[in-house]
């Protein structure tokens, strides 16, 4: 299990770090409230808050990491986004992406970023 929470913070420090690339600002990272946890909080450069899920896959493994967001989890993400939205006061444009974080063969780690992966 400790394995398995590490490769996860290595994926979402790699998913944050290609949106500082692309020039988004971080908010919130592993961010928990009673519905559940916002892998990653930021802010686009047009202002539009993105409550990010990232999903790891290693080299090998099967379905396409957008795939384990299903409708019990993408519920659960809009519960998460609505407790913060309240919690810090914001009423701004919102969306939830996804950020597909592949583990290849040679340890390295390559970002497929999905906008609006569902409302």
């Amino acid at each position: 299990m400790a394995e398995q929470k590490r490769a996860g913070d290595r994926g979402e420090a790699e998913a944050a770090r290609y949106l500082r690339k692309k020039g988004y600002t971080l908010l919130a990272s592993q961010w928990r409230c009673r519905f559940g946890e916002l892998d990653l909080v930021a802010r686009s450069r047009q202002g539009v808050l993105c409550f990010v899920e990232v999903k790891l896959r290693s080299a090998g493994a099967i379905g396409l990491p957008r795939e384990f967001v299903d409708a019990r989890k993408q519920e659960r993400l809009r519960a998460a986004a609505a407790c913060y939205l309240s919690v810090h006061e914001l009423d701004a444009p919102a969306r939830f992406d996804v950020a597909e974080i592949y583990a290849e063969k040679n340890g390295r780690l390559r970002v497929e970023y999905l906008e609006n992966a569902f409302e």
